[in-house]
Order: C-alpha cells, then structure tokens, then sequence
C-alpha cells in the first residue's frame, strides 16, 4: 500500500474487521496470481500460435 494517503486508506477500509482484511488481502494476492497465470498462458498461446503459422 505505498504512496496511498493515511486518509484515503482510513475511508476505504474503515469498519471492515481484522478478518475481513486479512480475506480481502488473501483474495488480492490470488488474483495476482491468477493473473500471472492468464499471463503466461496467453504468451504460450501466442508462440504456438506463430509456430503453427509458419509450418503452414
């Protein structure tokens, strides 16, 4: 959470419990990996996509 205003950061997470933080942060960081993921398999697709193009 670098460079988010102390205040900003209170207005968006105020009244939310330590275990309603700690499911928005677990959720978080599985979207980023679901990205990566998206990441990586849309790149593959894209290489065997070329490679297909060439042998034909």
């Amino acid at each position: 959470m670098e460079g988010v205003h102390p205040i900003k950061w209170k207005s968006q997470f105020a009244g939310m419990t330590v275990s309603h933080l700690s499911q928005l942060r677990q959720l978080q960081d599985e979207n980023a990996k679901l990205k990566r993921m998206y990441a990586d398999l849309a790149l593959m697709h894209h290489a065997l996509k070329d490679v297909v193009d060439r042998k034909l």
